[in-house]
This record gives structure tokens, C-alpha cells and sequence, in this order.
């Protein structure tokens, strides 16, 4: 489990490592760095919230009391074409130019623009160059932004089943994150008279999920002390839910909203450089600025979801598609008991 857990976190910073490299956006001055820098990181924000509320149930039974499942699954996000790219004409930005009109933002393909920065640093007016970071989508899982998932589910009294994702505290010097998710299923089908009958099983649901990734800055771009960027992401979603259950193969879907809220906080301290133009040894000046970043980034939408289950007695197999503003892919594998 904690292999598991530490591929869970290796996924995130993988994408969010590039952290690093955005300490060269700082030479942008703080507004447009602000721009830049929450243009490039908004799509792997959404995709996050929109992958780490998918996969939570593979069907609408619930288990009988204290029977349980151990759940291995992977969702997979898929970002818009439009979000692929940053268009620096749309930002407003006041101190920059470049010779591309595009860059790619973290879920994108290729190299990242060269950006020319003119800018005035203690009365002087004052120039530098710097790269935007990069697009990782080649790297991605299936091209898309990644969430796996370890779940385990307990049947409760009154039909309910208790869901819990775990990862505790995990990392290196460099990297530490933590993951919570706890969600709530309830069988409804009951109230339907005589369909309970019937193979069908109608649920209703919510679950909450709280990610933390710190990642620490080593000042080998900028020079500085206490360098360290922070990612804060909370997520909820509330669902209907219904499922097919036939002996061996099980259909299911749901309908239902999602939401979440994260942030970005860049600390410590980091001094920049500028070209000025003149003679050595006044042809730089340094500018040093303290706690640069604190972005925030919202996303919410309504979401339907088709899927189909494999039962071969307690091993299952399943695999789904749901329809929101980042279509998302979910799959993985199953141990049920009861």
C-alpha cells in the first residue's frame, strides 16, 4: 500500500515539480508573473479536482454490514484543446513581449516561449530574458492529468457504505504530500417499491477529498533563501447513482455535480537580476522580493457518468467515462467481500 501511495504522490509532483522552473517567471514583476503563472498551472488544477472526484463507486449496491472492498484505480482527466496552450494576447500583460504569440501551459506539448521582460527596478529601466517551463503532456498517463486512487469501502448499518482514500505524509526532502478523501453512499432503492425486485440498485452520494504537495526549492534558478512552493487542493462532489447487477457483468452510471477550490503559495525569498544596459560593473542590479506568488483557482461543473463492472467472484474489474468540462477516464481493479 505504501508503494502505492508513494506512485500516487510521484504522479502529482511530477506535474507540479515544474514548480521550479517557474522561478524564472519572476523576473515578469508580480503582476504579470501572477498572469503568466496561473495561465500555465489553471488546466492541471482542474484536471486534479476533476480526477480526484471521479472513481468512487463501481456500482449502486452497497456492501451487506462490515463487508468491504479494496479498490486500485487510476482516473485519467483529459484537458481541452483550448487549454493546451497560453495566449499571451488575452492576458494583459504589461511588461513582456515575446516573439510567439503562444506557450504551452503545463498539460500542453513542446518547448516553452522565450519572454523579453523591459521593467523599471529602482528608478532604472532595466531588461531580462527568461523560458516559460515547458508542456509535460507527452509524459502523462494516456496524455491526460492523473489521480490515482486507493480506496477502501465498508458496509454499514441502514444501507450505507463509508469510503476512505489514504495517503499519509510521504516524500523526500524535497517533496512531501498527503492525501484525504471520505465519501458517503446511501441505497435508496428501497423506495421504489417494487423495483427492488429487480437487478437494479439506485444510490445516492458524496465524498470530500483534501490534497497537500509541498515541494522545497533549492536556489539553483534564483538565489534565495526559504524557497518553497505549496499546493492546497480541496474537492467535493454529490452524485445519483443506479447499477445493473447481473451475476457476472455490471453496468452502472450516475449524474451528478463537481466542484472544488485549490491554491498555489510560492514563499521565501529570491533576488533577481536585470540587465541595465551600462558598463560593468554596473551593467546588473538586483531586486529581491519576498512570498511572490498566491494564486487561487476554482472549477465546478455537472457531470454524467457510464460505466461497466467484471465480476469474477471477489476480483472485479471496471472501467468508466464521465462527461464534464475534463472528460474523464476511470479504471482499476477490485477485492469485494460481502
Amino acid at each position: 500500500m505504501k508503494k502505492i501511495s508513494l506512485f500516487l504522490l510521484f504522479i502529482v509532483v511530477t506535474q507540479l515539480s515544474k514548480a521550479q522552473e517557474l522561478e524564472n517567471i519572476l523576473l515578469a514583476a508580480r503582476g504579470d508573473a501572477n498572469k503568466l503563472t496561473e495561465s500555465y498551472l489553471n488546466p492541471v488544477m482542474k484536471g486534479l479536482t476533476f480526477g480526484v472526484n471521479s472513481g468512487w463507486y463501481h456500482t449502486a449496491a452497497v456492501h451487506k454490514k462490515f463487508g468491504f472492498d479494496i479498490s486500485i484505480g487510476l482516473n485519467a482527466s483529459m484537458a481541452p484543446e483550448k487549454d493546451e496552450l497560453i495566449t499571451f494576447a488575452n492576458l494583459g500583460l504589461t511588461n513582456i513581449t515575446s516573439s510567439s504569440a503562444t506557450s504551452p501551459t503545463l498539460v500542453g506539448s513542446g518547448d516553452g516561449a522565450t519572454m523579453n521582460v523591459n521593467a523599471t527596478v529602482q528608478g532604472q529601466s532595466v531588461t531580462a530574458t527568461f523560458d516559460m517551463p515547458s508542456g509535460v503532456k507527452d509524459d502523462l498517463p494516456l496524455s491526460a492529468v492523473p489521480s490515482p486512487a486507493v480506496q477502501v469501502s465498508v458496509g454499514l448499518p441502514y444501507k450505507f457504505d463509508v469510503m476512505l482514500r489514504l495517503v499519509p505524509e510521504v516524500g523526500s526532502d524535497d517533496v512531501k504530500g498527503k492525501l484525504l478523501g471520505i465519501g458517503l453512499k446511501k441505497e435508496i432503492t428501497s423506495i421504489f417499491g417494487p423495483l427492488d425486485k429487480l437487478p437494479l440498485h439506485v444510490s445516492v452520494l458524496a465524498a470530500y477529498t483534501s490534497m497537500d504537495v509541498n515541494y522545497y526549492m533549492d536556489g539553483t534558478e534564483i538565489p534565495g533563501s526559504n524557497q518553497d512552493a505549496a499546493l492546497k487542493l480541496n474537492a467535493y462532489t454529490a452524485q445519483a447513482i443506479a447499477s445493473l447487477n447481473f451475476p457476472i457483468i455490471n453496468f452502472y452510471g450516475g449524474i451528478g455535480y463537481s466542484a472544488g477550490k485549490s491554491s498555489l503559495k510560492m514563499m521565501g525569498t529570491y533576488e533577481l537580476e536585470y540587465n541595465t544596459g551600462q558598463p560593468a560593473p554596473n551593467d546588473t542590479i538586483s531586486e529581491t522580493i519576498t512570498d511572490p506568488l498566491d494564486l487561487d483557482f476554482k472549477t465546478s461543473g455537472i457531470k454524467a457518468t457510464l460505466g461497466t463492472r467484471l465480476s469474477l467472484g471477489f476480483f472485479k474489474i471496471f472501467a468508466d467515462y464521465t462527461l464534464q468540462e475534463y472528460n474523464t477516464l476511470s479504471a482499476g481493479i477490485a477485492f469485494s467481500f460481502r
